[in-house]
C-alpha cells in the first residue's frame, strides 16, 4: 500500500505522486506517516518536509509553515511558500 500525497502552494500543485513515507516538522514536533495512519491535521512550521517517493526517490519540500491533512492514505501538505529539491521535484 501507499500513500497519495499533494504539497501545494497558494499558487499551484508543487509535487503530488505515491509515497511510502512522510515526515514533517509540525508546530508541536516531528510527525512521520506511514500508510494507514489516523486522521490528523496539524499545524506545520517552517521547515522540511521529506517525502519517501515510491521507486526509492526523495523528494525534499521547504515550507514556511502551513497545515498537513491526513485521511484515507492521502496527505495534503499545504503552505504559503513552497520548493522543492530531489528527483521527481516540479512534477
Amino acid at each position: 500500500m501507499t500513500l497519495k500525497v499533494q504539497v501545494v502552494s497558494a499558487e499551484r500543485e508543487v509535487w503530488s505522486g505515491d509515497a511510502s513515507m512522510v515526515v514533517a516538522r509540525t508546530v508541536e514536533g516531528e510527525i512521520g506517516v506511514l500508510t494507514g495512519h489516523a486522521p490528523t491535521l496539524a499545524v506545520l512550521g517552517a521547515g522540511e518536509v521529506r517525502v519517501d517517493a515510491e521507486g526509492g526517490s526523495g523528494v525534499t519540500a521547504t515550507v514556511d509553515g502551513g497545515f498537513l491533512s491526513v485521511e484515507n492514505d492521502t496527505v495534503l501538505v499545504v503552505a504559503e511558500r513552497v520548493s522543492v529539491a530531489g528527483a521527481g521535484a516540479g512534477r
